[in-house]
């Protein structure tokens, strides 16, 4: 908590030299080389890739926006997008003015990782950012004045951050393998699960299916965040989260086969993973490929 209160008080130059003696980038504004601190030093353990604020938890997003020091009010898409932006961006940089010098490819990204239809021409997805970025004026990219002016004083609010940075080091390094990719053998297990006898479906779910296939390794890092996040459990709440997650991020999951087949290649993926399986029917990857392919084959018979 000292570190966490030197770091709002100290100047630009100061955030520089302790940057450096932590070999850690001392570029950019004050404000986002204290983020960068903030995210390395105090946070280290905590997944804040984007990712890993998808499966972070509506009262502990909030506590996380207080740490950084900005504002922590506002619905669970809110925050989310609000703790994006600042670990992402410097607030002089991204304004509505410099958005018309976006592309349309630029445009789009931003739109999905700020949760918004992908849809339309370039105004219209630059129309979407620009209300994203009114919406949340002056709520990140600075830092509270007061916290600039006083550091952190211990009262009631501040004890929950005491609460969220001891249980980042006490739950966070037991659960931290839960990000480590899993075998390339694993992931083109699910891959040929997920399209074994798409030759016969239409063109829709041929598509829907390579397209998820071609995004296995994101499926891989979006598992492991919630297996990181929920303690290494692997039950209905976490598929529910995760099937919730992929929808609000445009997995094309609509379809009842690929859906079926989405989630059976999730739960291969967390038990692989090491996950504490609750109440999942699913399968267990064998790296074996002969006995692969024959339970491939038995369960798309039963879809």
């Amino acid at each position: 908590m000292n570190l966490l209160d030197s770091l709002y008080k100290k100047r630009l130059t100061e955030l520089r030299d302790f940057a450096e003696n932590r070999g850690i980038s001392k570029n950019g504004s004050v404000e986002v080389l204290r983020a960068r601190l903030i995210k390395n030093e105090i946070l280290r353990l905590c997944d804040l890739s984007w990712d890993g604020i998808q499966a972070i938890s509506h009262k502990e997003i909030g506590e996380i926006l207080k740490i950084f020091g900005i504002k922590s009010s506002g619905s669970h898409k809110e925050r989310r997008q609000r703790l994006w932006l600042h670990l992402n961006f410097d607030s002089r940089r991204m304004t509505i003015e410099r958005l018309v010098e976006l592309d349309r490819e630029t445009l789009y990204d931003l739109c999905q990782k700020l949760e918004m239809p992908l849809t339309g021409t370039r105004a219209v997805l630059m129309g979407r950012v620009a209300g994203v970025l009114t919406n949340h004026f002056n709520g990140w990219g600075k830092i509270k004045r007061s916290l600039n002016r006083n550091g952190l004083k211990l009262d009631n609010d501040n004890l929950l951050l005491n609460e969220i940075l001891d249980s980042q080091v006490e739950n966070e390094k037991n659960y931290e393998d839960f990000i480590i990719p899993v075998p390339i053998a694993t992931l083109e297990d699910a891959k040929d699960l997920m399209k074994i006898g798409i030759d016969k479906e239409d063109e829709k779910i041929n598509n829907d299916i390579k397209l998820i296939i071609s995004r296995i390794e994101d499926l891989d890092r979006l598992i492991g965040t919630i297996l990181k996040q929920h303690m290494g459990k692997w039950g209905q709440k976490e598929r529910d989260l995760l099937i919730r997650l992929a929808t609000r991020t445009e997995w094309p999951i609509e379809e009842k086969i690929v859906k079926k087949r989405f989630i059976v290649v999730s739960n291969d993926i967390a038990e692989a993973k090491g996950a504490s399986m609750a109440n999942i029917v699913g399968s267990k990857l064998n790296m074996s490929t002969e006995k692969t392919i024959e339970r491939i084959r038995s369960k798309i018979n039963n879809f």
